[in-house]
């Protein structure tokens, strides 16, 4: 007999993780406060109303339906937060993903992983560096994990792919960036395992790829960056490493290449250097993979509601401003209960009047 419960509650969850204004801490929020996906969206009307905004979107059962459909037609499966076999390291962040897609091998999880990012017009060097590394740590028993773009990241695929590689992409799970890697992601899906945050079909946008840069860092016990320009994406991928309390590491490189300003500039802020192997290995070595507990979504009963006045309103909205900060320091700045200073933001976000940052911080929108 098919879990008709279980069902109606996959549709309702991606129904909240797929509507506008909703990220990954409101989403954890909605579910803690009301108990079930169904139930915070029955609710947030209201609660946007508060926030002096209208109702976001909300998606809708039937996209909803279309997408499970499509996505088990594509051989592809959900890993919910919480549920199964999630990864642990990503559930242990604020901002993990509520659902993955996943296709290939999901062994390859239980392995220790090690993240290798660097310059998409990376040096043949520098790229010959990445692939050996790769083998060197997959035959190790790590598993390297890498976004799939140009250069270092193709290098480091193309090195552990026989041993388990993890490609995390911008996109749907189904769609090919950059084109030129199609072979290679049909390879990984074979052999590997691929992740996306983002339904099928979805073409990768600018604003993807730091989302998909913070899964990349959550996966892993540390990041190893080859080669980067001083404003790499690469490097914010190696800050969301740090942001998490994960090992950064990094390869030196000649002071006259631009591409190895940034790996200088990590090992300069206390990165660990990188030669070979065994300098992850050594890194990461007390990080044996453990059972981690995994985060609850599946409340008894929701929390007793926090209605906040009017007043308490304005005493929050008047400390926010475009220039984000944290939460904790805006609890301490208006004296509020945080219960309630969460209630405000929640509010405010489902409005649309507020944007949520890294490391736990908010901004008007």
């Amino acid at each position: 007999m098919p879990d008709r419960a279980g069902a109606e509650d996959r549709i309702a969850r991606l129904r909240l993780i797929r509507s506008d204004n909703i990220g990954p801490v409101t989403y954890f929020q909605l579910l803690a406060r009301f108990g079930s996906a169904s139930a915070a969206l029955d609710a947030i009307p209201d609660l946007a109303a508060r926030g002096g905004g209208r109702a976001p979107r909300l998606a809708a059962r039937a996209v909803i339906e279309r997408e499970l459909a499509e996505v088990e037609r594509l051989g592809a499966r959900y890993l919910f937060l919480g549920q199964g076999l999630y990864p642990p390291l990503l559930a242990e962040l604020e901002s993990a993903p509520p659902a993955l897609i996943v296709k290939g091998h999901l062994s390859l999880l239980e392995k220790p992983a090690i993240a290798m990012v660097g310059a998409r017009n990376a040096s043949a060097a520098a790229c010959r560096f990445a692939r050996q590394l790769a083998q060197d740590l997959g035959s190790a028993g790590a598993c390297v994990v890498s976004g799939l773009a140009r250069g270092i990241d193709t290098a480091a695929h193309d090195g552990a792919l026989e041993s388990g590689t993890i490609a995390v992409i911008a996109g749907g799970i189904d769609v090919f960036y950059p084109p030129e890697n199609e072979a290679r992601q049909r390879a990984i899906a074979e052999q590997g395992l691929l992740i996306a945050e983002q339904p099928p079909g979805v073409e990768p946008r600018a604003r993807h790829f730091p989302y998909r840069n913070r899964i990349i860092a959550g996966l892993a016990h540390g990041t190893v960056v080859v080669e980067a320009a001083p404003k790499s994406g690469s490097l914010i991928t190696a800050r969301y490493a740090t942001e998490y309390g994960r090992d950064v590491m990094a390869v030196p490189g000649s002071p006259l290449d631009p591409r190895a300003q940034g790996c200088n500039q990590l090992i300069r802020d206390g990165a660990i250097l990188v030669q070979n192997a065994d300098d992850v290995l050594e890194a990461i070595r007390p990080f044996n993979i453990r059972p981690l507990a995994q985060r609850s979504l599946d409340y008894a009963a929701p929390a007793a509601p926090l209605d906040a006045s009017e007043t308490d309103r304005q005493t929050v909205l008047d400390l926010l401003s475009p220039t984000p900060v944290a939460v904790d320091e805006l609890v301490r700045q208006c004296g509020l209960p945080p219960a309630i200073v969460q209630t405000i933001l929640l509010e405010l976000e489902l409005a649309g009047r507020l944007e949520r940052h890294a490391g736990g911080k908010v901004s008007l929108a």
